[in-house]
């Protein structure tokens, strides 16, 4: 069978590398998004799918846009053999239209139990909702925000100590078995149901920050799904912004020690034996691992050692 795969993720990258080791359905084409400047240089650099096809020889395409005249006629001639040819999406990050959502059977693979979590961070807003459970969903793709109907799922539950890297790992091999599978038997298509439906919007700056405000719990949840690909942070006395790897819940609320600034009405961050602590609203959180503006990540007993609280926090 015929396949093309548009994706651009280290996501999407994981799911191509499966389909590819398949006996049936390694793509012919690969589309992916163009490379973009990243990093403190600048410097172009590829999407991971791109790099992925290059690796695997797979025949990659960077168009403007997916959705262009182009584009279209590259998928065309991809399947122009195979009437029963598949175009999978994968993470792509942009829009697909008319009419190439009608030109193809187009399979959409999404890390969540559809109707749950439909949009652009499923697997980050499960962990910061505290699910037990998520999986992966192979649906048509429509025109609607991840509303076709699904032919294949499968559940993952989500560990008390997973994080986004940890789980999107186990996700990315499950997906990639349930693709395979679905583009081999071909099982029938079922209509989300109506109720359950949740958006997982897009993360913004304001989803990364700590507040004190907050439950300790909630932040908890909060460091482990932003670990490591995107990260939360602590607003210092400063205005500066404390990076934050890893942190863990406290049982009892710790006192400032003597010679530290200590928390105010609403929580704050305090030094307790050592302990970088966030006093919350309830509960307390410990920063486990902090990277300071400009440094690297480093534990927080060093970071306490080498710098402290710029002005108190």
């Amino acid at each position: 069978m015929s396949t093309v795969f548009i994706g651009t993720s280290d996501f999407a990258a994981a799911v191509l590398e499966r389909l590819a080791r398949s006996e049936r359905q390694r793509p012919a084409l690969v589309i992916t998004r163009p490379d973009r400047p990243a990093g403190r240089g600048r410097r172009l650099s590829s999407p991971p799918v791109a790099r992925a096809a290059r690796a695997l020889a797979v025949t990659l395409e960077q168009p403007p846009s997916v959705n262009d005249e182009h584009a279209r006629g590259l998928i065309d001639r991809a399947l122009a053999h195979d009437p029963t040819g598949a175009v999978v999406v994968c993470a792509f990050g942009a829009l697909i239209k008319e009419p190439l959502l009608s030109e193809h059977e187009l399979l959409n693979v999404h890390p969540s139990l559809l109707p749950r979590w439909r949009g652009a961070a499923p697997i980050e807003r499960a962990i910061m909702a505290g699910d037990e459970r998520t999986g992966v969903s192979i649906m048509r793709l429509t025109a609607g925000l991840d509303s076709g109907p699904v032919c294949l799922t499968g559940v993952e539950p989500i560990h008390a100590d997973d994080s986004y890297g940890t789980l999107a790992a186990r996700l990315q091999a499950l997906a990639g078995e349930l693709l395979v599978r679905a583009l081999d038997e071909r099982p029938p298509f079922l209509e989300q149901p109506e109720d359950g439906v949740t958006y997982a919007e897009k993360l913004t700056a304001a989803d990364r920050l700590l507040d004190p405000g907050r439950p300790a719990v909630e932040l908890e949840r909060l460091v482990r799904a932003l670990h490591p690909h995107i990260g939360a942070r602590v607003q210092l006395a400063d205005a500066s912004m404390l990076g934050v790897h890893r942190a863990a819940l406290v049982d009892r609320p710790a006192t400032a020690d003597a010679g530290e600034e200590g928390t105010r009405a609403g929580g704050g961050l305090h030094v307790s034996e050592g302990r970088l602590l966030l006093a919350c609203t309830p509960g307390t959180l410990e920063l486990l691992v902090v990277q300071p503006p400009g440094g690297r990540a480093m534990d927080a007993a060093a970071y306490l050692r080498g710098r402290g609280l710029p002005g108190g926090a």
